[in-house]
């Protein structure tokens, strides 16, 4: 089974959102679902190449923030490039949960609107989760909420599996009575749609984006969103390594709050805030963490010339350099 994830949001560490996704995906993994996440906000440049993703989904999850009014931008362009671009015959087949969060109001809404697009492109409905969080953290607090959220995920693999059938909505209607135009694209957007399904260039991209963030990260560091700027790129270096079981706290010069980094397997939490025992606590400067964004360091390297000051089992130190591998620039 093949789920894909969509989320609209902004990626902001506290976004109640992610946190629900988070939980979903893990249950998801549990059962031997094949999960992709897309971030629409780091892909907003192919956004209109999206909908060629679909094609081997069996479920997808529509997740947004509202965080004054309605869904989000993302959202609305990956939809509309659904509209335009997607595969009528292979959507109709493809079942969607909307997951949305709000911050202020309108929760309920933007379901229902994620629910009535997906219908009227042709697609099948399955139950969602919607909710007004002011914080994530309540959400990790309340043992009720996290198994509200793993029952939902259950739900859906449920429904997926056994591919519980829906009465027809009059929304389906529309697409048969509304008649699209053809779109006829230049040739550098047939050329994006034919390659975005190649790994290598996926992976390519994904390079790229790291490049593009660590260029961001440079410019940024005195302001304001430096926190979520470090959580991106630490995010981004990601490679996941089976067996690797490790807990980190990283105190940066001058920062008030340390990264906290928990690392299991397929997993990385990656958050500004104090983690109680770690297994490695360690010290380092912005312009030495900089500099290992960059790969022109590593960190056992900046341990070993004295950058780093560490605290704990120096072999849990090194797994560092194994599961975050950033791009050289």
């Amino acid at each position: 089974m093949n789920i894909n994830i969509y989320y609209g949001g902004r990626g902001m560490i506290d976004d109640p959102t992610l946190y629900v996704v988070n939980k979903m995906q893990e249950v998801f993994e549990e059962l031997h679902v094949n999960v992709v996440r897309y971030n629409l906000y780091e892909q907003r440049n192919d956004i209109l190449t999206l909908p060629q993703t679909l094609k081997n989904a069996d479920g997808i999850i529509l997740a947004s923030t509202v965080e004054w009014f309605g869904v989000g931008g993302y959202m609305n362009q990956f939809l509309d490039a659904c509209w335009l671009y997607g595969d009528k015959e292979k959507i109709s087949k493809i079942y969607m949960c909307p997951v949305v969060m709000s911050t202020t109001y309108g929760e309920r809404q933007g379901k229902l609107e994620l629910s009535t697009a997906w219908e009227i492109l042709g697609g099948l409905p399955c139950s969602g989760i919607c909710g007004y969080i002011t914080e994530s953290l309540t959400l990790e607090m309340n043992e009720s909420y996290k198994v509200l959220i793993e029952k939902k995920a259950e739900n859906m693999y449920r429904t997926i599996n056994q591919k519980i059938p829906s009465l027809p909505a009059s929304n389906q209607a529309v697409k048969q009575m509304v008649a699209t135009r053809p779109i006829e694209l230049t040739p550098q957007e047939s050329e994006q749609l034919s390659h975005y399904v190649s790994n290598d260039d996926y992976v390519q991209k994904q390079k790229e984006d790291i490049q593009e963030l660590a260029n961001f990260f440079r410019g940024k560091l005195d302001e304001q969103d430096t926190e979520r700027d470090y959580i991106q790129i630490l995010r981004k270096a990601f490679h996941p390594q089976p067996g690797i079981k490790a807990s980190y706290r990283i105190q940066i010069d001058g920062e008030k709050n340390p990264i906290s980094l928990t690392v299991d397997g397929n997993n990385l939490d990656v958050r500004f805030g104090q983690i109680e025992d770690p297994d490695v606590a360690l010290s380092i400067s912005r312009k030495t963490l900089e500099e290992i964004f960059r790969s022109k360091m590593s960190f056992q390297r900046a341990f070993m010339t004295g950058e780093i000051i560490s605290k704990g089992d120096f072999k849990i130190l090194r797994m560092l350099d194994q599961f975050l591998i950033f791009p050289e620039r």
